[in-house]
């Protein structure tokens, strides 16, 4: 698989009219090499594949990335220098969006070279999952999966959304996590308003709508998962409707999701939903995204979103309503895009009734 890789690279070169290409984005290094270390650089020339790292990681290098000539970084004065001149190339392709302008100015001092600033390289190859990232996300969705679904059973008036953020992270850690994929969204009552709520300490009370978005990471790969619950026996019709409009539109998008359409139409569905429904202007952001090595890459489901989904990716859909002064909803799952339709790898159930007899 990391020589497919490096020969669709090379395919790119002359695309981009380069001589080679240089990447140090630790995600992008990782998914061409199989190096998971956090400091060094990947190139790929028409003859070369080098991965150049310092002293902590030569061993871990030679490891994982057997198919990579190793560059030994000494990180002395002129070193960026010296790994730059030795790869030898006249036309370096680089990652526009991450170098930064002390690296962009210590690169133009080498001999001979000029750059190409890409706005993006192998992140539309990362689109499509191996068998080997698949079980990888299998893995990370099944623990977040197990940690949502004790929600219903440790969720009760008065706790925190600090305490309850505390106890999920608990759980994924104990259940296998190597750590949180982002940190964890607790937003109960008028907090639900905020998409991207920061726990606090707010004690969850009876009536309490409470969205909850969790992810693990494991080697290196990540999910996502989202469910909001209700504190309590007997929600309110407002809380209904809001609760089965979202729940609607999710799988409105996922009955649609399908290789080779684009972001944009599936965003679309969801987004014409909530219109009909009079509550256009309480979804206030994208559909979904991609999920691997990064929580959020492509393809992008979005209004403005261009990117067409393959085969092989995985997303999330996570249509969500947030009405200020009351509260908010969001459901999300994690989804493979397969050749034959799509199959849905966030397993925990969509039940929101925390019931009475769970709470103290």
């Amino acid at each position: 698989m990391t020589q497919f890789k490096i020969t669709a690279v090379r395919k790119l070169l002359a695309e981009w009219e380069v001589d080679g290409l240089m990447l140090q984005t630790t995600t992008n290094r990782q998914w061409l090499t199989g190096f998971t270390g956090s400091a060094g650089w990947a190139f790929v020339t028409a003859d070369r594949a080098v991965l150049a790292t310092d002293g902590r990681y030569w061993a871990q290098a030679r490891e994982q990335a057997p198919a990579f000539e190793l560059y030994e970084f000494q990180r002395e004065n002129g070193a960026m220098e010296k790994m730059i001149a030795s790869i030898g190339v006249g036309k370096l392709a680089i990652e526009g969006g991450h170098v930064t302008l002390a690296d962009y100015h210590t690169l133009k001092k080498v001999d001979g070279v000029s750059y190409k600033p890409l706005k993006t390289t192998v992140e539309q190859m990362r689109f499509i999952k191996s068998a080997d990232e698949i079980d990888k996300l299998r893995v990370a969705a099944a623990i977040s999966d197990y940690a949502m679904a004790q929600v219903n059973e440790i969720v009760h008036v008065g706790m925190s959304e600090k305490a309850l953020a505390w106890e999920l992270e608990k759980t994924m850690r104990e259940r296998g996590a190597d750590k949180l994929a982002f940190e964890i969204i607790v937003a109960a009552g008028v907090n639900g308003a905020r998409p991207h709520h920061h726990p606090t300490d707010y004690k969850m009370q009876l009536g309490d709508a409470i969205t909850i978005d969790i992810g693990a990471t494991v080697n290196g790969y990540n999910s996502d998962i989202t469910r909001t619950f209700h504190l309590g026996d007997n929600p309110s019709d407002k809380f209904w409707e809001i609760y089965t409009l979202v729940q609607d539109a999710l799988e409105s998008a996922t009955d649609h999701l399908r290789a080779g359409v684009s972001g944009k139409e599936v965003d679309q569905v969801a987004r014409e939903l909530f219109e009909k429904a009079g509550y256009g202007d309480e979804f206030k952001h994208s559909l979904g995204h991609g999920v691997g090595l990064d929580v959020h890459e492509g393809p992008r489901l979005a209004k403005t979103s261009s990117d067409e989904i393959p085969a092989g990716a995985v997303v999330t859909i996570e249509p969500g309503l947030y009405i200020d002064g009351w509260s908010g909803m969001r459901i999300e799952d994690l989804i493979w895009v397969t050749e034959e339709g799509v199959e849905i790898l966030s397993q925990c159930p969509k039940n929101p009734i925390i019931p009475v007899n769970s709470q103290s």
